[in-house]
């Protein structure tokens, strides 16, 4: 049996009708660049966030510099947020000129640390990052008073979180700014790059509308710099349809992850990933740990099972940051995460007897560890 880690064709297929249906009506109307469907598709993501403002971009990188950009952050600022991240987090704060402050994270959700974010605030910092990481929320209880006191704006990384609840608030919706990415294996995909900022702060989202587009308040007026960072019609449409879906999809996410919950329980070498009991985790990844990662890799390899890696090497240990040095050890829960996070097969289609299947071959991969176990080929089969 071969078990692709994402299965895009399978996700699209009953919604291909729709989605042809959308590209069709934005071509007969020529509206190829902002016009009735991006500003359609910000309107319904902005209710779907419960936000009153939502800004398409062109990615969830230009999604989180422009909301940096927009509250003012800048060269001689500091922005705090986590090592184990997409790089886009932190590029973000790279290209305002402001600089990365890193702290660590908690050993269970591999969120933000409220403890070690409050530690690392210093007189320069202006602005707080919690990544929202593979579906679920940071605890942003803690994240957000603690803010308030010091006077910071919270921008949230919600580009892997579409969906998931915090105390029954939407991700995006807590902070000063939420952003996302809706790059096509996100559980809200486009058809290529998009992104988007939801936003309780209508000045705030004003100021994006004009950075996304040149810093235009009218065309050919121009009230500051600011970039082509523009949502393009046919994405938005797509979006439009997909999010109509979003609901139920990622309700069959959570489905799959019970399903390996079972299958892998008691499963020894393996820790499944952590569902706080604050919010509701809409498994954009499912990550497994395990100290044995690089054996249930070949395992996984050996019978034409797909896997992911989320992410093996920390931002503070990349070439790209070593500016910031902060050596090996600076950040240990984030260090060993990264060392044995492994992810699993994920997407809304995903039967039961595929997750059966990965579950099999973990579980003969684990044995070969076990004491007294006689090494041979595995033998694990659909």
């Amino acid at each position: 049996m071969k078990v692709p880690f994402l299965d895009l064709n399978a996700h699209h297929l009953k919604m291909t009708g729709e989605i042809e249906d959308a590209i069709r009506a934005v071509i007969a109307q020529s509206a190829f660049v902002g016009g009735p469907f991006v500003e359609a598709f910000e309107r319904e993501f902005a209710a779907f966030c419960r936000c009153r403002q939502a800004v398409g971009v062109g990615s969830g990188t230009e999604a989180l510099w422009l909301s940096l950009l927009g509250l003012g952050i800048g060269r001689g600022d500091e922005v705090i947020t986590v090592p184990n991240t997409f790089i886009a987090t932190v590029e973000a704060i790279t290209m305002t000129g402001a600089t990365p402050v890193l702290v660590d994270v908690d050993a269970q959700t591999q969120t933000m640390d409220p403890a070690g974010f409050l530690a690392a605030i210093t007189p320069a910092t202006r602005a707080v990052i919690p990544v929202h990481l593979f579906g679920q929320t940071a605890e942003m209880d803690g994240i957000l008073k603690i803010a308030s006191v010091h006077g910071l704006a919270v921008i949230e990384d919600a580009c892997q979180a579409h969906g998931a609840t915090y105390r029954g608030r939407m991700a995006g919706s807590m902070g000063r700014a939420g952003c996302f990415s809706f790059y096509p294996g996100k559980n809200l995909g486009a058809f290529g790059e998009a992104g988007a900022v939801v936003t309780n702060d209508d000045e705030l989202a004003a100021r994006m509308r004009m950075l996304r587009d040149h810093g235009q308040r009218r065309k050919y007026i121009h009230a500051r710099p600011g970039w082509n960072a523009r949502l393009d019609g046919i994405q938005a449409a797509v979006l439009s349809v997909k999010l109509r879906h979003l609901p139920e999809a990622n309700a069959a996410r959570r489905q799959a992850a019970r399903t390996y919950n079972a299958a892998l329980d008691g499963l020894d070498g393996v820790a499944r990933p952590c569902e706080a009991g604050y919010g509701e985790h809409i498994y954009h990844i499912y990550a497994i740990r395990s100290a044995q990662r690089a054996r249930l890799i070949e395992a996984l390899a050996a019978h034409d099972i797909g896997y992911g890696i989320h992410y093996p090497q920390p931002i503070h240990l990349q070439e790209a940051y070593q500016s910031l040095n902060r050596p090996r050890g600076s950040y240990p829960v984030a260090e060993q995460v990264a060392g044995e996070l492994l992810s699993l097969p994920m997407y809304p289609e995903l039967r039961p007897d595929q997750i059966a299947y990965v579950a099999g071959v973990l579980a003969e991969s684990c044995a070969a560890d076990a004491p007294g176990y006689s090494e041979q080929r595995m033998s694990f089969v659909a």
